[in-house]
């Protein structure tokens, strides 16, 4: 196992940077995060201990996501801010040094590189995916608010049908924590849309102990959000990431509305 990596050369000139921006920010009130977007591995870590097979499944990144968060950007003519690397890395979702942040085991997958990992490892992780993808959402969000443009943020994942041997029934998921008006305001809106099982807190409940993105940039700065979640099996393709991002498009502009109006 690789130790004693500082951020310099964790990152090497051919991986790729671990920020990925599409669109940008206009009159469009959304900004758009994907903090399990991408899947990629610093080279220096190898494949981690990790087989072929696993970095398909959903402990390596948010199936689908990227896909619809590119269409879902263009449609409401907005900015979409992606987190690159896979989440067995470092989860972008997860406070610094939070014990989940470099997850050891991911639904009984060992990852063996993160096994007893160092602090001054974990530190490198951070310093060279974690903290520039999050500066990156704070650089646009203050640009934003300087210049009096009203935001909404809305953080996209999805998440397995199966989990622990657990079906798990929902069609998506709208989490809130401090304040659920836009997330129960969307949940509303997707049920009238024909989505037969929203959740609301489920399948995961939004924390300070278990998020980072939102208590973050949203909740400190008093910003309407959401964070979404869609079950992988509706986006595992091309259309089913066209009929989400569509979808989308027309329900959350109405949201946000009817969150005003409240």
């Amino acid at each position: 196992m690789v130790t004693g990596l500082d951020p310099v050369s964790l990152l090497h000139d051919d991986d790729p940077a671990p920020v990925r921006v599409f669109g940008a920010s206009g009159a469009s009130p959304f900004v758009l995060v994907s903090d399990h977007a991408g899947r990629a591995v610093p080279r220096a870590l190898g494949d981690m201990g990790v087989s072929p097979a696993d970095w398909e499944r959903h402990i390596a990144w948010d199936i689908g996501m990227a896909g619809v968060g590119r269409a879902l950007a263009e449609r409401l003519d907005t900015i979409l801010i992606e987190q690159v690397y896979s989440r067995l890395v470092i989860d972008c979702n997860r406070a610094p040094g939070h014990p989940n942040s470099v997850p050891e085991v991911s639904d009984g997958t060992v990852v063996s590189a993160n096994l007893a990992i160092a602090e001054a490892d974990r530190r490198a992780r951070e310093d060279a995916i974690l903290h520039p993808y999050q500066a990156r959402i704070r650089v646009e969000l203050e640009a934003r608010a300087a210049t009096g443009q009203p935001t909404a943020l809305i953080a996209l994942h999805s998440f397995t049908p199966h989990m622990a041997g657990v079906d798990r029934p929902w069609h998506a998921g709208v989490l809130h924590h401090r304040d659920p008006g836009l997330g129960r305001a969307l949940r509303a809106f997707l049920l009238a849309d024909g989505v037969p099982v929203v959740g609301d807190n489920e399948p995961y409940v939004l924390s300070d102990a278990s998020d980072y993105t939102v208590p973050l940039h949203a909740e400190t700065r008093g910003l309407p959000y959401v964070e979404l979640e869609i079950r992988q099996d509706l986006v595992g393709d091309d259309a089913g990431q066209a009929e989400w991002a569509d979808r989308l498009a027309r329900l959350l502009p109405a949201a946000l509305e009817r969150y005003h109006a409240a």
